[in-house]
């Protein structure tokens, strides 16, 4: 998991920041983005990408990545964002925000197959957050953070379409309640559209 900060550290760049988001691909609510900077040499035993990970230790992970990191930043884009300048850009510009928020500022920047719209020097990774450890770190706190948020804020928020089971993801049951109350003021308009005209077309 060092095989991309090991030959920077080499290098003379201490401060290697990971950078992921999740939430690219929900029907409801913020997409989240981390960045983090673990210190050099550093090895976090059980770290990987989140989504290969329990929930049970995603929540220890991320006491440790927070206890040992030398520096780290969450940022949220909310769904009225991504609806306006689409997903994509809505998780670069919560990339770019948690990387502006750092109290240290990275010499080179880790990112999972994406691009940080700044001048610091970067590399995008494919399936970086399974092979780069500073993004694996990024990942965990970015995903325990939003799922947080759908069980403790916004499932209380809007009970009716069960957000703390699915997150908001596209399940069968969120597309069911969906249909069944409307889209809430978090839903992302712009991505509710194929979901209805599909549901027209059955009936």
């Amino acid at each position: 998991m060092l095989e991309f900060e090991q030959p920077l550290w080499e290098q003379g760049c201490p401060y290697i920041a990971g950078i992921d988001e999740v939430g690219r691909g929900c029907l409801f609510g913020d997409v989240v983005a981390a960045a983090v900077i673990l210190p050099e040499g550093l090895v976090l035993e059980g770290i990987n990408d989140s989504k290969k990970l329990s929930e049970k230790k995603r929540e220890e992970l991320y006491s440790v990545i927070i206890d040992h990191a030398v520096a780290w930043a969450v940022s949220r884009v909310d769904a009225a964002t991504v609806d306006e300048i689409n997903i994509k850009q809505a998780a670069r510009l919560a990339m770019k925000q948690a990387v502006s928020q750092l109290c240290v500022q990275p010499n080179h920047l880790l990112v999972d197959a994406e691009k940080v719209d700044c001048d610091i020097p970067q590399l995008a990774i494919i399936k970086g957050d399974a092979r780069s450890q500073s993004i694996a770190a990024a990942s965990i706190l970015a995903k325990v953070t939003r799922d947080r948020l759908c069980v403790k804020e916004w499932d209380a928020l809007y009970p009716a379409y069960g957000i703390a089971i699915h997150k908001g993801y596209a399940t069968r049951q969120h597309r069911e309640k969906l249909l069944e109350y409307g889209p809430s003021p978090m839903h992302r308009q712009s991505f509710l559209g194929k979901l209805f005209v599909e549901q027209q077309v059955l009936f």
